[in-house]
């Protein structure tokens, strides 16, 4: 086995949403969650499908989006593993219905960070171990840090 880190290249001013599902149909099942829970979003959606035929499959409203997530899913080409790019809207907006989507399995992260894919890669195919999402921690939260965390969250209007 060999293992390789994979990093994700984000459009600017996007959220990612990387996780696993199954199935030919979890693209267009990804597309409905997506613009049924956040109708003004645009987005792509790439599905790395892992029998048949392995190719990657694209969905999205918007076709930049469509394709850097359809490049980027094939960078990772593993297993059944779905990628997002998200823009005028949060993962927060779509991520439970995602969650509910029959196919999905899990989810890695859904963030705005950098990402980077720990991939493992068999004789059979790849799989991903894991992902780094953003930067190492610096400190711990004092009060003037958690004062200026609930207003942030109140500028976006996430909080009365």
């Amino acid at each position: 086995m060999k293992t390789e880190i994979v990093k994700i290249e984000t459009p600017e001013g996007c959220n990612l949403i990387l996780g696993m599902a199954h199935f030919i149909k979890t693209v267009e099942d990804l597309y409905e969650a997506v613009v049924n829970s956040a109708p003004k979003a645009k987005f792509g959606v790439g599905f790395c499908e892992s029998s048949g035929p392995c190719l990657v499959r694209s969905e999205g409203n918007d076709a930049s989006l469509k394709k850097a997530a359809a490049e980027n899913a094939f960078k990772l080409a593993a297993g059944h593993s779905f990628l997002i790019f998200l823009k005028e809207a949060y993962p927060i907006n779509v991520l439970n219905a995602i969650k509910g989507v029959s196919e999905v399995c899990s989810i890695f992260c859904a963030t705005a960070n950098p990402v980077e894919v720990i991939v493992a890669e068999t004789e059979q195919g790849r799989g991903i171990l894991g992902v780094v999402d953003g930067y190492k921690s610096k400190g711990i939260e004092q009060k003037e840090d958690a004062e200026a965390r609930k207003k942030f969250l109140r500028t976006l209007g996430y909080k009365l």
